[in-house]
């Protein structure tokens, strides 16, 4: 599977965390998936149209594990954009599809670290170009994207903090073959996470840095 810096147009956009509505559909409201995990499921309308096809229960299941217990990230923020016309040179499959999902650091502190945030993106890049090495046909696209932690003490400038944007693409012939090649994908992101996720719990702080 394709693993790559991606130059995001919004990565230089601050965000805020906790968001107050989408920029694009002010009708998306928060939702703190780790308390409301139901919410998962019912409020993230790109998915639903699609529920029909795997891709949408391993991105469900994705997310659950993400907020829920056994991770030590979060993620409060995604989007999906169904089948349509292949857009990439580099792929020579009729049609594609995309997204993406954003990931933090459930302690909240580490994201104001830009250390801690770069050994996040780099692992998780390593990761997931060990994990399904032979996949052509999924590609992922990793930013770093400003953010202002708004819930943590202390002035504007101690709130000041990153989080990795995972954005994520799929090619196929037809609407099956994009969204099978979609499933694996998430599979993929998901084993790679786990992995990650686990090398942190079991890890001294001293792991996660650049040294």
């Amino acid at each position: 599977m394709k693993v790559f810096e991606h130059n995001d147009p919004d990565s230089l956009s601050p965000r805020s965390h906790p968001w107050i509505d989408g920029e694009s559909d002010p009708t998306h409201r928060y939702f703190d998936f780790r308390t409301k995990p139901e919410r998962i499921r019912s409020s993230i309308e790109d998915m639903q149209e699609w529920s029909a096809y795997p891709a949408a229960e391993t991105f469900y299941q994705l997310l659950e594990w993400l907020n829920g217990s056994e991770s030590v990230f979060e993620s409060n923020d995604c989007a999906f954009s169904g089948a349509i016309a292949n857009t990439s040179a580099q792929f020579s499959k009729r049609l594609q599809c995309s997204g993406r999902l954003m990931i933090l650091y459930r302690d909240l502190a580490l994201n104001t670290s830009p250390e801690q945030i770069h050994w996040l993106t780099n692992a998780a890049a390593h990761a997931l170009r060990r994990t399904d090495p032979e996949f052509e046909w999924g590609a992922i696209g990793a930013t770093i994207m400003p953010v202002r932690f708004t819930t943590l003490p202390g002035p504007p400038e101690l709130q000041r903090g990153q989080q990795l944007l995972l954005s994520f693409w799929a090619w196929g012939e037809d609407e099956l073959e994009v969204m099978t090649n979609l499933d694996r994908t998430f599979r993929n992101v998901t084993v790679a996470l786990q992995g990650l996720s686990d090398e942190i719990r079991h890890s001294s702080p001293a792991t996660t840095s650049d040294d």
